[in-house]
């Protein structure tokens, strides 16, 4: 039987919001929100924390290892790298990859990206690329081969800093699979990055996890905000994918 693990991607560092994947939501620490769900995602054997090597980065360590789950610590700046090398450990088939600044993380849309990468006929599966679903279910997945190939072929700095690039730009080689949303939803944020991302996603969990500890899906926070239309104010406005862009910008790859 083909072994799935979802890889987390957790960092300290962050310029707009410092220590956010250590930040409390509704009484647990951000990190410790996206563990509870990638747990919850149907289909995988294992869930793994990587992060890296820097001094500040123990905490998620200490944190991981508290959840249950294990952790990798390895380069800061090639995140390939150190995904892969969290891979290896893993023994998996196909890896899902998911940030640890995503508290919304659906585990069902994420278990639809790992089971469509496990049939076997694709290396590469994302619900990201091109988005349609809002920003903070980002899940891919990705054969350990085609993760191999990657890690052994890749020179770009934004291809080593963002993991999965290299596969997308060269659909010759990878095989890839999109799942879609019904309808477009990629305008909502719901990832964390500044502090107004935080009030959104605390204000969600205060009306929909009171101290519960069952994971709620992307239904009932589209619902939420059905019947309450101005949580959405709270951070709109942010661009998708900035720290992408600001990469391709020092590789010369966008003006």
């Amino acid at each position: 039987m083909r072994r799935a693990v979802v890889i987390i991607q957790a960092r300290v560092g962050s310029t707009r919001l410092p220590g956010k994947v250590l930040r409390d939501i509704g009484g647990k620490p951000m990190l410790v929100r996206v563990v509870e769900r990638a747990r919850a995602i149907p289909g995988i054997s294992e869930v793994v924390v990587a992060t890296s090597t820097s001094a500040g980065d123990g905490a998620i360590v200490a944190m991981a290892r508290t959840c249950g789950v294990a952790a990798f610590a390895g380069s800061e700046t090639d995140v390939l790298d150190r995904f892969y090398r969290a891979a290896c450990e893993t023994g998996a088939d196909v890896i899902g990859r998911v940030t640890a600044d995503c508290p919304l993380l659906d585990p069902e849309l994420s278990g639809r990206v790992v089971r469509r990468c496990l049939e076997g006929d694709v290396d590469f599966v994302t619900n990201c690329q091109p988005p349609t679903y809002p920003d903070g279910l980002d899940t891919e997945a990705v054969s350990f081969e085609a993760l191999r190939r990657a890690w052994s072929e890749a020179t770009l700095p934004s291809d080593r800093e963002h993991v999965t690039p290299y596969l997308l730009k060269r659909p010759e080689a990878f095989r890839t699979a999109r799942i879609a949303a019904a309808c477009d939803l990629s305008a909502l944020r719901w990832t964390v990055d500044d502090e107004r991302d935080l009030a959104f996603v605390t204000e969600v969990y205060r009306r929909l996890n009171p101290g519960s500890g069952d994971v709620f899906g992307m239904e009932a926070v589209l619902a939420l905000l059905a019947g309450e239309p101005a949580l959405s104010e709270i951070n709109r406005g942010t661009s998708r994918d900035e720290g992408y862009t600001l990469s391709l910008q020092k590789d010369g790859e966008v003006p």
